[in-house]
């Protein structure tokens, strides 16, 4: 998965770097409000490429004596870090300078520039969408798309996802936006559009950030690997009950197990031992991502009264 992830971010950080330069000449030459919100965009966009390329690398440290379980949630954190700037940055210049042109409208000069700047943004957006796109239907397996990124645990996928697809509905807003200014000759659309595209950011950094808080705080096993795992430990011949079963994602392959179950009584000490280090064995075995198991062992709880 991080293989895939480098894959979706390297093709969006290389296109956005070439559309962000692409925009910003664009902008200064024809003085267009939704090209000029277009570059702040793409600057933004870049920018969280390589936040995102920081968190990858950081998640990759080993376990030390201050983080015992390693530093996998860095891409948690640098992921929610992303949804923020394109909150602060992208949505709130985008809004300040449509509002500014939509109360002090200027002519767009030479929009056939605009035009081809936002055609050239498109193809290259258009590849990196691609990209993120095949790899998130890689990931998501039977789930629907909404609930993959529900239930994801790797954010740089659906971050850079959704980074594209707000990219894309924006450049149709400029596009749209620029081509109105220019046959009716009321200036206001230019800004009305930046407006728009500050909207698409702020709607999409919001998202983005519900969806990696929880991940951030420390967010369960899916249930498919919950109730695998609960199988497992109930065909143990030498359990009686399981009490609890507890999981956390510490990065997007590494997840923290802990099982409060009830051994049989007349197991001896030895022979718990042996019980333990099969049931780790398979419960590895079977789900590789969990890379640490705490099994206590507990008398059996009853279910509270209702």
């Amino acid at each position: 998965m991080a293989a895939g992830s480098k894959k979706v971010i390297f093709a969006a950080l290389i296109g956005n770097g070439l559309i962000a330069i692409t925009k910003f000449i664009a902008a200064s030459i024809t003085g267009s409000s939704a090209m000029l919100s277009e570059g702040i965009h793409s600057v933004v966009d870049t920018g969280n490429q390589v936040l995102l390329l920081y968190g990858l690398k950081r998640a990759k440290k080993p376990a030390d004596k201050r983080f015992p379980f390693g530093h996998g949630k860095e891409i948690y954190f640098w992921s929610f870090v992303v949804a923020i700037l394109i909150f602060a940055v992208g949505s709130g210049i985008s809004i300040y300078e449509g509002i500014h042109h939509v109360l002090h409208p200027a002519e767009i000069k030479s929009p056939m520039i605009n035009y081809v700047v936002l055609g050239l943004a498109m193809i290259f957006e258009g590849v990196a969408w691609a990209i993120a796109f095949k790899e998130f239907k890689k990931t998501k397996g039977q789930w629907g798309y909404f609930e993959a990124v529900q239930r994801g645990k790797d954010p740089t996928l659906f971050v850079v996802l959704f980074e594209d697809s707000a990219a894309m509905a924006g450049l149709i807003i400029a596009f749209v936006g620029i081509w109105l200014t220019q046959v009716t000759g009321i200036p206001y659309f230019d800004g009305i559009a930046s407006i728009l595209i500050g909207i698409i950011l702020g709607g999409t950094a919001a998202w983005l950030a519900y969806e990696t808080k929880g991940l951030l705080i420390g967010e369960a096993a899916n249930d498919r690997v919950v109730n695998g795992i609960r199988e497992l430990v109930m065909a143990c011949d030498e359990i009686d009950h399981v009490n609890d079963i507890l999981t956390m994602h510490m990065g997007p392959e590494f997840i923290l197990l802990n099982l409060a179950v009830k051994f049989k009584d007349e197991r001896r000490a030895n022979e718990l031992e042996e019980v333990v280090q099969g049931l780790e064995r398979d419960i590895k075995k079977q789900f590789p991502m969990v890379k640490r198991i705490f099994i206590e062992a507990e008398s059996r709880r009853m279910p509270p009264k209702a």
